[in-house]
């Protein structure tokens, strides 16, 4: 058994880890403490919660979190957005010349966490480019919120099938995904942290996995935990 502390953004991705990647990890092996929103300011004393534009509060924070943490059977991972990432985020310069290759750019700058974070423990990831990537893996769900927008949902299906993967849909202020399903249902930006998770449930771990490469790989990590955590006290 593994024990696996998860960093999130904001209540969006709080929920979507909560309501679906709990329930699968805990069938290997791994169980998920309630996400933690990252902290982007500490005053007082105090962690101010949610976001992940300022590098070194998120670092902190996981680090903090670490030095509590101790056991081996404990390990800790992230789901920030690559899309409008900290400017002083580790790595970022050198990522510009992977700037055509998403996949690669996306893995270097994780790289470059890992080892400004030096926990074997550790496992960091940013979502390519952002966690609405996930939902447009099958926009036809958006019609359980927006039944009557059958042309909104056939633009953003439009929009993914001219991309090899959702992943490559990419980070413009404009076009970013988030970006692109608000402008089809410009109620989204005020109601995306109680429609996203249950759009996400509605496609499905598997077909996101599926259709997003970078996603998958990720998981699959998290998945081998259990297994590692078995293996150090074998």
């Amino acid at each position: 058994m593994a024990r696996l502390y998860l960093f999130v953004e904001g209540r969006t991705e709080q929920t979507f880890a909560d309501t679906v990647l709990s329930p699968h990890l805990a069938s290997c092996g791994v169980y998920l403490r309630p996400a933690v929103q990252i902290a982007h300011a500490r005053r007082k004393g105090l962690a101010h919660r949610g976001g992940g534009r300022k590098y070194k509060p998120m670092r902190d924070d996981i680090e903090r979190f670490t030095k509590q943490e101790r056991a081996s059977d404990v390990f800790f991972s992230t789901i920030i957005d690559l899309y409008a990432i900290a400017p002083d985020f580790p790595g970022l310069d050198d990522a510009e010349r992977f700037r055509n290759d998403p996949y690669q750019r996306v893995r270097s700058l994780q790289e470059a966490w890992a080892v400004d974070l030096p926990d074997r423990r550790f496992v960091p990831f940013l979502a390519l480019h952002e966690f609405e990537t996930y939902l447009l893996v099958k926009p036809e769900e958006f019609g359980l919120f927006y039944p009557d927008e059958r042309t909104q949902i056939a633009n953003l299906r439009k929009i993914v099938d001219a991309h090899a993967s959702p992943e490559l849909i990419n980070d413009g202020q404009q076009t970013a995904p988030s970006k692109r399903i608000i402008k089809e249902f410009p109620d989204y930006e005020f109601s995306k942290a109680a429609v996203g998770p249950q759009v996400a449930e509605l496609i499905g771990l598997s077909l996101m996995r599926k259709c997003c490469p970078h996603f998958d790989i990720w998981i699959r990590l998290l998945e081998s935990l259990g297994s590692i955590e078995q293996e150090s006290h074998a």
